[in-house]
């Protein structure tokens, strides 16, 4: 039998089917007879592999470069957001800054209405009292100008000895009614000036500071004292309307707090100190009313409530008479 080789055609070399890494065992062939012609041989051949195209090689980069966009655009939302966060949460500290600012600011001005209120009421000298003593003043001045302008006049006019007496003698009675008048009119002066006096100590924010003062004070105004005693922590004291309970007390600072309650609902006040007035409204009342603690201890602090005249009725007041 002829060598396989030897019947390769061109054709085989053509397609490299005579390269020995392209050649493929095949199976024994049974043995042909001779005279006889031989089977078709059978080659079996597999093509290259295709070579990996463009786009196959992009696809990783492509990836990475999405992964990268995907990872900036996250960190700039989380950036934002947290810049977004900061500047709300600027605007939530301003805006809650100026609101403690509204609010001391109201307060403050109800405490400098009440407190001209309380003292326009305690106020015992009026208009009247002032243009009377202004209009004796007045007169008596007047009266005075008149007869010294008619001892000029007799003296010029160079009159008697006789008419010179006798304008003495009218001079000297209305001088002497004048010596009155004057008199009269000094005391009112003092009487002014001592209430002058009084004014601008309550102008000047005078408070009782004992039970003596207090009475005298109750006296002077027209407005109504209650003395209270409040005892222990939480502990409370009803003053008409009004109940006052004691939050905490600090005897070394000498500041207090407590808790008004009044019109259903609570108000504090919190720090303040001894004979330091603090002003509040209530519901009815025509102007304000004024709360002072006089003395404080590790757990009482006492003082008084003052109010417009006749609000708290039927509750005794320091005069221990009841508010009509």
């Amino acid at each position: 039998m002829a060598d396989k080789s030897e019947q390769r055609t061109p054709g085989h070399a053509m397609f490299g089917l005579t390269d020995t890494e392209t050649k493929r065992s095949a199976p024994a062939e049974p043995a042909v007879a001779p005279g006889t012609q031989p089977p078709p041989q059978v080659v079996y051949w597999q093509p290259p592999p295709p070579a990996p195209s463009a786009g196959v090689r992009l696809l990783p980069i492509l990836v990475g470069l999405l992964f990268v966009l995907s990872g900036i655009s996250l960190y700039l939302i989380i950036t934002g957001q947290r810049q977004i966060n900061d500047n709300a949460s600027k605007q939530s500290d301003q805006l809650n800054l100026l609101t403690r600012r509204l609010n001391d600011t109201d307060e403050r001005y109800a405490q400098l209405n009440g407190k001209f209120q309380v003292t326009a009421e305690k106020l015992s000298l009026t208009q009247k009292d002032l243009g009377r003593a202004r209009s004796l003043a007045a007169s008596t001045q007047k009266a005075l100008q008149d007869s010294n302008q008619r001892l000029g006049q007799a003296i010029a006019q160079k009159a008697s000895a006789e008419e010179l007496n006798k304008a003495q003698q009218e001079a000297n009675a209305k001088m002497g009614g004048l010596s009155t008048d004057i008199a009269g009119t000094k005391k009112d002066l003092e009487d002014t000036r001592a209430a002058l006096t009084g004014t601008k100590g309550e102008l000047s924010g005078a408070i009782a500071r004992t039970h003596d003062e207090l009475v005298e004070l109750a006296h002077r105004t027209d407005r109504d004292y209650f003395e209270f005693n409040v005892r222990g922590k939480k502990g409370q004291q009803k003053v008409g309307t009004i109940t006052i309970q004691l939050d905490k007390i600090n005897v070394k600072k000498n500041l207090f707090s407590v808790n008004l309650l009044f019109d259903d609902k609570s108000h504090p006040r919190r720090d303040h100190t001894t004979n330091e007035p603090f002003y509040f409204y209530v519901q009815g009342a025509p102007s304000a009313l004024e709360l002072v603690v006089n003395k404080l201890s590790k757990d009482t602090i006492s003082g008084y409530i003052s109010a417009p005249k006749g609000f708290l009725s039927g509750v005794p007041n320091v005069l221990g008479s009841r508010p009509g």
